[in-house]
C-alpha cells in the first residue's frame, strides 16, 4: 500500500478571491472589479479589421455578458452532422449522428466588442481581463493589438492588459471566438458565456488566484491556517511590503489576526500561519465559511486588499474505511453534470445554478462531477456556500481524439497550462474534494497513456499536494492490465460495478470510486408497454420509458450499483449519469432526428423530477421520507390491460389498492434481483379508470404514510407555481414557473400536448420556456411551447426595477392562470 492516504488525509480549503465591496473607501482606492456585463456589441461570421478601434459596430447586435448566441437556434438535422463510430459506446461502425452536439448551430466565428472605460486609471496601476470562460480559441484584443489567446473553452484565463490601455482615455475590448465542427461529443455553447471581470489595481497588488489556504491541523479546539500570498511588484519595489490577514467567522466576528512582512525571496511570496479557535467544520450538511482578508501593505501605503473565502474541514481516503469527512466515514451521493442549463443553454446564470443545487438537495444528493471540463466560477462557489462536494474535472481528452477537432489538437502545448489555471483558481475551495484529469481517454489502451497519466498527475500534485487526483475509466482491461488504473490516487471506474470485485483484487490503492453510473434512460411521464428490462431499446416516438428499466448497452439499471455500493465496503460512492438531462447526446436516438437533448437526467432539461429522481431520493434523502407511485393512472383505451405500478419509498413495506381493492403487500429485501431490494413492485396490476393508492408501512409494520393517483378528466385550467416569489431586481434573477395542465379537480392531465402562451409585465421579462422533450424543436426563447406530458416550465427575469410582476399562461380551450412575483432592491443597495 503506498502513501497517498498519508498525503492526502487533507485539511481544509478555501475559495477564489472575493473583491470588497465598492463602497468601502480604501478598496476603492486599491483594488476595483468591474463585472463587463452589459454594452456588448456582436456578431456571428468572421469580420474583417473587427479588433480595430475605429471599426463600424453600430449595426451589430446589442448583448449582454454572459451570452451563448447559438441557443437561440434554429434546431436542424444538418447542425454539425457528425458521421462517427463512438469506440466509448461499443459501435462498430460509423454512422450519421444528427443531434450528437444539440443540433444547434453552434459552428462559426463570433465576434464581441465594448467600449472599455476605466475611471482614473494611470500610472502606478495595473489592469487585468479575467474570463471565467469563452466558447472558444478566445483571442482578446485592446485597441487593435492582440493581448493573448487562449483556446479551451471551459477554462477560466487572465491577461494583463496596462501595456495596451490608453490612460485617461476609450478604450476598444474585442473578442474573437471561433468554434469548430466536430469538435465535440455534446453542445458546447458559443460565445462569452461566462463573465468577464476587469481588474484595476496597484502597481503593487495580489495577483489573480494569488492566495493559497490549507488548514493542516483541525481539532475541536483549534484549527492552523497556513496562508501564501503571492506578490506582484515593480522591480525594487518589494523591499518594505508588510500583509496583515484578519480572519473572519460567519458573523463576520474577528477569530484570527497577523501581520507578516515579506521575506526577501526571488518568488515574492508571504506564508503567514494563524489558529482559529473551535472551528466550525466544513461540511455538506453544515456548510459553515470563514473568510481571510489582506491588507498589503508598502510601508504605511495600503496597497492592495483581498478577500479569501475558505472552509475549515479533513478528508481522508483510507483503506478499510474508505472516504472519511471530518472523522466521519461517508459515501458520495453524487451525480455527473455537463455545463448547460437547459434552456438557457451554455450562459451561466446563478439563480439558474442556484435551482438545480436547491432540486439536488431535495433528492439527497451531496456531491457533483463536473464532466467533463472546469465548471463556472459560480457553481464552485455556490457548492461552498450550500455544501456540495466536488470532482472537479479537465479533459474529455487527451492526445488520442474522439472527435475530429477536439482537444487533442491543443493538448501538446496546452493541458500543463489549462491543469495549472484550473487548480490555481479552484485549490482554495472547500467544496472541491478531488481532482479529474481525464474522462474515458482513448489513452487508456494507447501507447504511451500510462506516462501522459503520470505526467498530468504530477502537475495537479504540485499545483495542490493536498488532494488526490482520479480519472474516469471505461475500458476496464487495458487500464487495469496496463498500469494506468494502478497510477491514479484513485481509480474511478465508469459503469463497471461488475468488476469491481475485481479491481480490488487486482490494484493497489484498496478503494474505488463510481465516477460514472446507470446511465439509465427515460422520458418523463413516459410509459411503454409491456413492461420489461430494455438495452437500447428505441421506439418510433423517439422517447423512453419511465418505468426505469431501459439502459445503454454499456450500462446497467440503478439498482446494479446500489447493490454493489451497499454490499462492497471498499467503494466510495457514485455519480450517476446525470443529474438533469443536457443538450446533445441523445442516446439511444443518436441517429435518429428529432432527438437532440439527452434521456439520462433523473430531472428532465426543464428540471423537472422524473419518476427515478424518487428512486434516487428514497436511497439518499435521509432527512424526509420518500412515498411516489408510478405510472400516472389516465389509459383510456388499457382497460383491462396490464399495468404495472412500481413504488420508490423509502419506507420498508407498502400495500397498494386498485379502486379500493388491495393488491397485496411488498417488501424490499435482499435478492438475486437488485430491483427487488431497492423497489416495490405490483407487475400483474390491471388497468381501470378510477385509483391507486398506495398504504406505507414502518419497520414495526404500522401504517405511516399514503399516496394516491387518480385518472384524470378533461384538460380544464393552468395552474402555476413559481419556485421562488421574491427575486433581486439586478436584471439577472430568475424564477422557474411550472405550468401544469389540470382537470376541474386539480389532477395532473398527463397526456395534455396544448399550447401554451406567456407574457410578462411590471418589473420582470419573459426569458424562455422548456417541456423536457428531448425531441422538442420549438425555439426556447419564444414566449410559448407545447406541454409535454402536462407540464413545462417558464422562466421570468428581472430588470432594474423593483415591484411587482406578473407571468400570464394562456391556452386553447383552457382557463388561464397569472402568478404575481415580487423583485426587490439587492441586498445592500
Amino acid at each position: 500500500m503506498r502513501d497517498f492516504i498519508t498525503r492526502f488525509a487533507l485539511r481544509g480549503v478555501v475559495a477564489g478571491f472575493l473583491l470588497l465591496p465598492t463602497g468601502a473607501a480604501q478598496a476603492q482606492q486599491t483594488r476595483q472589479e468591474y463585472l463587463l456585463t452589459t454594452d456588448w456589441k456582436f456578431t456571428k461570421g468572421d469580420v474583417a479589421e473587427a479588433a480595430q478601434p475605429g471599426f463600424k459596430d453600430a449595426k451589430w447586435q446589442t448583448v449582454s455578458v454572459p451570452h451563448d448566441w447559438a441557443i437561440y437556434g434554429p434546431f436542424s438535422s444538418r447542425n454539425d452532422l457528425q458521421q462517427v463510430r463512438i469506440e466509448q459506446n461499443n459501435e462498430q461502425q460509423a454512422t450519421l449522428k444528427a443531434g450528437r452536439t444539440g443540433g444547434l448551430p453552434f459552428i462559426g466565428v463570433g465576434w464581441y466588442r465594448r467600449r472599455l472605460q476605466v475611471p482614473g486609471f494611470g500610472p502606478g496601476q495595473r489592469a487585468a481581463l479575467l474570463f471565467d470562460g469563452a466558447m472558444s480559441d478566445a483571442r482578446v484584443f485592446i485597441n487593435g493589438q492582440e493581448v493573448g489567446r487562449w483556446p479551451y473553452g471551459y477554462n477560466s484565463f487572465s491577461f494583463d492588459i496596462t501595456a495596451f490601455l490608453k490612460p485617461g482615455g476609450e478604450n476598444v475590448l474585442a473578442v474573437r471566438l471561433q468554434n469548430q465542427p466536430e469538435a465535440s461529443r455534446w453542445y458546447p455553447g458559443a460565445g462569452l458565456y461566462r463573465n468577464v471581470h476587469l481588474l484595476v489595481t496597484q502597481d503593487v497588488h495580489i495577483p489573480v488566484w494569488g492566495t493559497y489556504l490549507t488548514t493542516p491541523t483541525i481539532t475541536a479546539e483549534f484549527a492552523k491556517v497556513k496562508l501564501r500570498t503571492k506578490v506582484e511588484a515593480p522591480a525594487g519595489a518589494g523591499t518594505d511590503l508588510r500583509l496583515e490577514t484578519t480572519i473572519r467567522d460567519a458573523a463576520g466576528q474577528a477569530v484570527a489576526t497577523t501581520s507578516t512582512p515579506l521575506a526577501a525571496t526571488d518568488g515574492q511570496e508571504f506564508e503567514q500561519n494563524l489558529v482559529v479557535p473551535k472551528p466550525q467544520l466544513w461540511s455538506p450538511e453544515t456548510p459553515v465559511l470563514y473568510s481571510a482578508t489582506s491588507r498589503l501593505y508598502a510601508g504605511q501605503v495600503l496597497k492592495d486588499e483581498y478577500t479569501t473565502p475558505f472552509g475549515i474541514r479533513s478528508f481522508a481516503f483510507e483503506a478499510g474505511k474508505g472516504f472519511v469527512l471530518n472523522g466521519q466515514p461517508r459515501k458520495f451521493k453524487g451525480v455527473c453534470n455537463h455545463h448547460d442549463l437547459g434552456p438557457l443553454g451554455a450562459a451561466v446564470n446563478t439563480a439558474a445554478l442556484r435551482r438545480q443545487l436547491t432540486l439536488l438537495k431535495e433528492l439527497g444528493a451531496d456531491a457533483i462531477r463536473t464532466t467533463h471540463n472546469m465548471p463556472a466560477p459560480e457553481l464552485v462557489s455556490l457548492a461552498d456556500e450550500m455544501g456540495f462536494m466536488l470532482i472537479v474535472e479537465s479533459f474529455d481528452e487527451w492526445k488520442k481524439p474522439k472527435v475530429k477537432n477536439g482537444y487533442s489538437q491543443y493538448f501538446d502545448e496546452w493541458a500543463e497550462k489549462d491543469l495549472v489555471n484550473m487548480v490555481h483558481r479552484d485549490r482554495n475551495h472547500p467544496s472541491v474534494i478531488l481532482w479529474s484529469i481525464g474522462n474515458e481517454v482513448p489513452d487508456q489502451w494507447a501507447p504511451g497513456g500510462t506516462k501522459i497519466a503520470k505526467r498530468l498527475q504530477d502537475i495537479v500534485h504540485r499545483q495542490d499536494p493536498t488532494r488526490p487526483v482520479t480519472a474516469g475509466m471505461d475500458q476496464f482491461d487495458a487500464a487495469v492490465n496496463n498500469g494506468f488504473a494502478a497510477l491514479l490516487d484513485l481509480p474511478g471506474f465508469n459503469y463497471k460495478p461488475h468488476r469491481y470485485p475485481e479491481a480490488q483484487t487486482k490494484l493497489p490503492q484498496g478503494l474505488l470510486l463510481g465516477s460514472e453510473t446507470a446511465s439509465t434512460v427515460s422520458s418523463r411521464g413516459v410509459y411503454k408497454f409491456p413492461v420489461v428490462t430494455g438495452k437500447d431499446q428505441k421506439y418510433s416516438d423517439n422517447q423512453s420509458s419511465s418505468y426505469d428499466l431501459e439502459y445503454c448497452n454499456w450500462s446497467q439499471t440503478p439498482d446494479e450499483e446500489f447493490a454493489a455500493q451497499d454490499d462492497l465496503p471498499y467503494t466510495l460512492g457514485e455519480f450517476v449519469w446525470t443529474g438533469f438531462d443536457y443538450l446533445g447526446e441523445p442516446t439511444p436516438y443518436d441517429e435518429k432526428w428529432p432527438s437532440h437533448s439527452s434521456y439520462f437526467g433523473i430531472l428532465d432539461l426543464a428540471g423537472i423530477p422524473k419518476d427515478r429522481f424518487y428512486l434516487y431520493r428514497s436511497r439518499w434523502n435521509t432527512a424526509s421520507p420518500t412515498l411516489h407511485l408510478l405510472p400516472h393512472w389516465t389509459w383510456p383505451g388499457r382497460e383491462g390491460q396490464t399495468t404495472p405500478v412500481f413504488c420508490y419509498t423509502s419506507y420498508p413495506e407498502a400495500e397498494l389498492f386498485v379502486n379500493g381493492k388491495s393488491q397485496g403487500r411488498q417488501r424490499k429485501g435482499p435478492s438475486d434481483k437488485p430491483q427487488t431490494r431497492y423497489r416495490l413492485m405490483w407487475n400483474e396490476v390491471k388497468y381501470a379508470p378510477g385509483s391507486i393508492k398506495v398504504v406505507a408501512y414502518d419497520a414495526q409494520g404500522k401504517a405511516v404514510a399514503e399516496e394516491e393517483v387518480k385518472t384524470a378528466g378533461k384538460p380544464d385550467h393552468i395552474r402555476l407555481v413559481a419556485d421562488r416569489t421574491t427575486l433581486t431586481a439586478d436584471g439577472q434573477d430568475l424564477a422557474f414557473v411550472t405550468a401544469r395542465v389540470e382537470d376541474a379537480q386539480g389532477n395532473l392531465c398527463p397526456e395534455a400536448t396544448t399550447q401554451l402562451q406567456f407574457s410578462v409585465s411590471g418589473a420582470g421579462r419573459f426569458r424562455a420556456v422548456a417541456n423536457g422533450d428531448p425531441t422538442n424543436l420549438e425555439l426556447f426563447h419564444q414566449p410559448r411551447m407545447q406541454a409535454f406530458q402536462g407540464m413545462l416550465v417558464a422562466l421570468v427575469q428581472t430588470t432594474d426595477r423593483t415591484g411587482e410582476l406578473q407571468l400570464k399562461a394562456t391556452g386553447k380551450n383552457l382557463k388561464g392562470a397569472t402568478i404575481r412575483l415580487q423583485a426587490a432592491k439587492p441586498t445592500g443597495k
